[in-house]
């Protein structure tokens, strides 16, 4: 298995070449299946280029049933069980893929709704404007629970806060666009760099490899590229391939975000209340207070637990008992004088995490 190439030819029969359980991500832009009859003008009788590809024409939706079937029973196939995969579509075929989807086993994690700021009008005026297209993110399967998510790079990337499933991204326009020998859309459907950013960086870690069936112009291997990730594209068109291999041999930098490491989650944090009385944070025979609510308070014992009215245990218990609930966060219920102010545990918690990482 060559990684960082492009392999020519048909999607699935270059798909059955690859091994099984061998790819991290599967990035899918598939042919819309459009149903174009006729040419479309604008009200001052130019034609609009939109997508009239041999590739995208299919004779009924029963073939084009088949072909998704296919394709995406042979990405099952090579996909990791720690894997995922992205399809993106519009409302003329993505309803259909997604039935495929659930039929062959994949499990629906989120579907993403792309947001066009720039949306091509509707210039009949008969429709809505289209200003969306649907990402469907999945597992292999329902029981694959260890697919990458990396929720606190993208709540970094969306500074600060979680990021939702509506991404605002403009269409593929300006310097980024790929031009043809005429000067014009040199692919149709060249998607923006921005939404690949997403989809790789939330859902692959550094080195992992994105295989594209549908390679086009290249968006996804340039994407992963950019982002120190390996990448394998499927394309039969020459004209396409010849592009995307410029536009990638052409890759000088990386964006900063190909560095961006995932904290690691719930080890750092798994500190021994005790610790905190080792560490003289906390001193047997002081009193923790529970939230005002309750107006209850626990000493402190010299074995990390806590004495609250002839009952002994640990900080989880015995705010349990207080709330009379099944659990308690306790690091999060108790608090500690320090001076004049109460002290939530858990700053203690961090303040000991802090100076063990040096920070």
């Amino acid at each position: 298995m060559r990684v960082n190439s492009i392999l020519p030819g048909d999607c699935v029969e270059e798909l059955k070449k690859l091994p099984e359980n061998s790819i991290d991500l599967i990035f899918a832009d598939p042919p819309y299946n459009m149903q174009l009859k006729n040419a479309l003008y604008r009200p001052d009788n130019t034609k609009v280029n939109g997508v009239d590809d041999t590739w995208d024409r299919f004779s009924s939706f029963a073939e084009y049933d088949e072909f998704c079937t296919a394709w995406l029973r042979e990405c099952r196939r090579v996909l990791k069980d720690s894997g995922s995969i992205w399809v993106i579509g519009s409302y003329h075929n993505i309803f259909r893929v997604g039935n495929i989807m659930l039929n062959l086993g994949f499990w629906i994690l989120n579907d993403v709704t792309w947001h066009k700021t720039n949306p091509m009008p509707n210039f009949l005026g008969k429709r809505f404007t289209n200003a969306t297209e649907t990402l469907l993110w999945c597992a292999k399967g329902e029981s694959y629970k260890k697919y990458i998510f990396n929720h606190k790079i993208m709540k970094r990337y969306n500074g600060g806060k979680q990021m939702t499933s509506v991404w605002r991204i403009g269409l593929c326009t300006g310097e980024e666009r790929l031009k043809g020998e005429n000067g014009g859309k040199a692919h149709s459907t060249q998607k923006p760099e921005e939404l690949l950013k997403r989809v790789i960086l939330s859902t692959t870690k550094r080195g992992d490899i994105v295989l594209d069936p549908f390679f086009g112009t290249g968006t996804t291997g340039a994407v992963a590229k950019k982002l120190k990730r390996g990448y394998i594209g499927i394309e039969k068109e020459p004209e396409y391939i010849a592009l995307a291999k410029n536009r990638i041999d052409g890759i000088k930098t990386f964006f900063p975000e190909a560095d961006w490491e995932e904290e690691e989650t719930g080890k750092r944090n798994r500190v021994p209340f005790e610790v905190l009385l080792r560490e003289r944070l906390i001193q047997a025979g002081e009193q923790l207070y529970a939230r005002k609510t309750y107006n209850a308070a626990a000493f402190v014992l010299s074995n990390g637990k806590l004495e609250y009215k002839n009952q002994t245990g640990s900080i989880h218990k015995i705010g349990a008992l207080i709330q009379r609930t099944p659990s308690c966060n306790g690091w999060k219920f108790w608090y500690i004088m320090r001076g004049d102010k109460s002290v939530l545990i858990d700053e203690l918690r961090n303040e000991y995490l802090q100076g063990k990482r040096g920070i």
